[in-house]
């Protein structure tokens, strides 16, 4: 889908933070509510939060203005005839949803595809109101949709697999991080986070706790930030009912809203959550919550609705739970998350507990995740990284799995070419920090090491396979993904694409080939220029410089990557003058002295030379002479061995002051370096 204009009904909070989400990604969009004041009110609200992000300068005012001139509000719903998508936000009315998609599929084009946001109906629902229910889908968003990443992406009954595709496609082109969902009540989210602000209410109109005592156990339990009050609160308790509502005239009585809960809807007034909260409490409501998650994700997963994976991704992503469901059940223990849904469950007659919570309790092994998912069609094998919410940073488990799928998808006499892409909004923002903070207060270097000639291997082996590879960037690639970038025959980037090389301003170097593989593409000079300074660089200056092939639309990357297949890629780079500034930052970088840099002494009349020049003397001299020899002695010699050169000086820098001071303030605070 080369969808390049949006129709949005519906100009409240949802339709309104849908659409300026939509104009901020560069899309054009038509904003239509029942008639043109009612848009313009939804206009307004689009500018109070755009004053709001230049005001806490999240971006300037002209690129505000520029968001918010891409969208236009009307009260015409023609004004939807010619756009490529139109979704639907209007309030939750099933007659009312059915009437207008009848009424935009006599308006707009036979290409056109229907989205809804509704969170109590279903697909097939709305979509058997059109003569074209394999071009509708659904697009359930999260509040507030203009910041929270999440979007449920939904095949009804008749969806096509093309509007399935297209609507996955237009939902990452927007930054959002999608995840599937069956045709069923709630969706995913809704389905375990419903009943569980509904148990919290039943715990209070039991008396087993005060609302301040559900509040804390459940932030302690969770992890969270709010309780479920404070949420109801925030988002609206009439809300809350019409979810439960909906969910207990579906799934039966065990989702059907407390009666509590609709008397405090009856009052108007907000749940009152001062007071102090009573700790001996706390066990009780925490089993009771932590019971519905696992009941209710399990049964979901167990229904199909959706995978474990995409389960934990939306309570990360769409609610900002640290942990998901299944991390929960693993930290609390596989057998005692069982027993907590069991325990839930025998309150009720219509609940039995799934067959997938009792055989892992059986097992007494932890939920495994399945971060890298492998698929084929018609001779390509795409292989994703599927850990969004952490922007698919490189772990343990994730560098295993992808070295069994690239393993895999390499065997294969069915496939000729391998894609390397991320999920959500980045392709691969380097190694998982944590992991060396941990390795490094334990002591055990050597599992650092491990790791890295494991990640090294790995990259090799798709340097050296036979297939054609083709890294498919979209959005961030950082150290350790900038460097399995470069593993590839081919890079193509959206114009979201960003590569940089952060380690020395984190205490390390490049590890896995980023002091090798780059200048072998770019030349020593630029090599110098990102590895010394940490700059990131976007996808048009990475063109520029040779550091990827080609800039592809979103919309556009899978058709071009089967036009490669089937076609190849181009005979060698195509050659680029370098803009006046990069070419001056080539030159100067040509000649400067590392020890000179590190210092802040160099000069340079030209203003951006200057300015990354300036950013050595800020990392960390250790790890800035290190890999500074690195490029230079790596040159000439083989890609092996420059390899295994950055090898050699794993335990050197990883031993040093500098590289766990950086290390462990990613995040919270500036290094300070002092060179030891």
């Amino acid at each position: 889908m080369s969808a390049r204009k949006i129709g949005i009904v519906g100009a409240g909070n949802m339709g309104s933070g849908i659409a300026q989400k939509t104009a901020t990604e560069g899309f054009e969009v038509v904003m239509i509510d029942v008639d043109a004041p009612a848009a313009e009110r939804g206009l307004d609200r689009i500018r109070t939060l755009l004053a709001e992000g230049v005001e806490r300068r999240i971006f300037p005012r002209s690129v505000a203005d520029d968001i918010l001139g891409r969208v236009r509000a009307t009260g015409r719903p023609e004004d939807a005839a010619d756009c490529d998508l139109v979704i639907e936000a209007v309030f939750e009315d099933l007659a009312v949803k059915r009437e207008l998609f009848a009424k935009l599929d006599d308006i707009c084009g036979p290409a056109t595809i229907f989205a809804t946001n509704t969170s109590s109906f279903t697909v097939d629902d709305i979509a058997s109101a059109t003569e074209r229910p394999d071009r509708v889908c659904g697009l359930h968003y999260f509040y507030h949709p203009a910041k929270n990443r999440l979007v449920e992406v939904v095949a009804g009954s008749k969806t096509s697999e093309e509007t399935r595709r297209a609507a996955w496609t237009f939902a990452e082109a927007t930054g959002k991080t999608p995840i599937h969902s069956a045709d069923s009540p709630g969706f995913v989210v809704n389905r375990y986070f419903v009943p569980w602000i509904n148990e919290a209410v039943r715990i209070l109109d039991e008396g087993l706790a005060d609302i301040p005592s559900i509040e804390a156990a459940a932030k302690k339990a969770f992890r969270i930030g709010m309780g479920p009050f404070e949420l109801m609160n925030v988002t609206g308790i009439p809300i809350g009912l019409h979810a439960a509502t909906t969910l207990g005239e579906r799934l039966g009585p065990f989702y059907r809203p407390s009666p509590r809960l609709a008397a405090q809807v009856e009052t108007g007034e907000l749940w009152p959550l001062d007071g102090d909260a009573d700790e001996s409490k706390y066990e009780g409501v925490r089993r009771r919550l932590l019971g519905v998650a696992f009941l209710v994700a399990s049964t979901m997963v167990e229904e199909t609705v959706c995978t474990i994976e995409d389960c934990d991704i939306g309570a990360r992503v769409g609610l900002r739970w640290s942990l998901g469901p299944f991390e929960l059940a693993n930290r609390v223990g596989v057998t005692e998350a069982a027993r907590m849904a069991v325990e839930l469950a025998s309150r009720w007659d219509d609940i039995v507990v799934p067959t997938l919570s009792r055989r892992q309790a059986d097992s007494d092994k932890p939920f495994e995740f399945q971060l890298v998912r492998l698929s084929v069609e018609d001779g390509i094998a795409e292989i994703t990284l599927n850990r969004p919410d952490a922007l698919n940073a490189l772990n343990e488990t994730l560098v295993s799995q992808l070295e069994q799928a690239f393993d895999e998808a390499d065997g294969r006499s069915d496939v000729g070419t391998i894609v390397l892409r991320g999920a959500g909004k980045a392709f691969v923002a380097g190694a998982d920090i944590k992991f060396f903070v941990r390795n490094l207060d334990a002591g055990t270097v050597d599992r650092i090491r491990e790791f890295t000639e494991r990640a090294q291997s790995l990259y090799r082996r798709i340097d050296e396979s036979d297939k054609l590879v083709i890294c498919r960037l979209d959005g961030l690639a950082l150290g350790g993904g900038s460097e399995l970038a470069l593993c590839a025959d081919v890079i193509l980037a959206t114009d979201r694409g960003m590569l940089g090389f952060p380690e020395t301003g984190i205490g390390i170097y490049p590890g896995l080939g980023g002091t090798q593989r780059t200048s072998r593409r770019i030349g020593i000079p630029l090599t110098r220029w990102l590895v010394l300074t940490g700059s990131t660089v976007d996808a048009k200056a990475a063109r520029a410089i040779g550091l990827v092939d080609e800039i592809v639309p979103v919309e556009e990357m899978g058709a071009r990557i089967r036009e490669i297949h089937r076609s190849g890629p181009a005979n060698g780079r195509a050659a680029t003058s370098l803009p006046e500034d990069l070419d001056e930052i080539s030159r100067f970088f040509q000649e400067a002295d590392t020890e000179a840099l590190i210092e802040g002494t160099t000069k340079s009349s030209h203003p951006r030379v200057a300015k990354e020049a300036g950013k050595v003397r800020h990392k960390a001299p250790i790890a800035t002479r290190i890999a500074d020899q690195l490029i230079r002695d790596g040159a000439d010699k083989e890609l092996e061995e420059g390899l295994a050169m950055e090898l050699s000086h794993l335990e050197e820098i990883f031993g040093t002051q500098d590289a766990y001071e950086g290390l462990s303030s990613l995040g919270r605070k500036r290094p300070a370096f002092h060179g030891r």
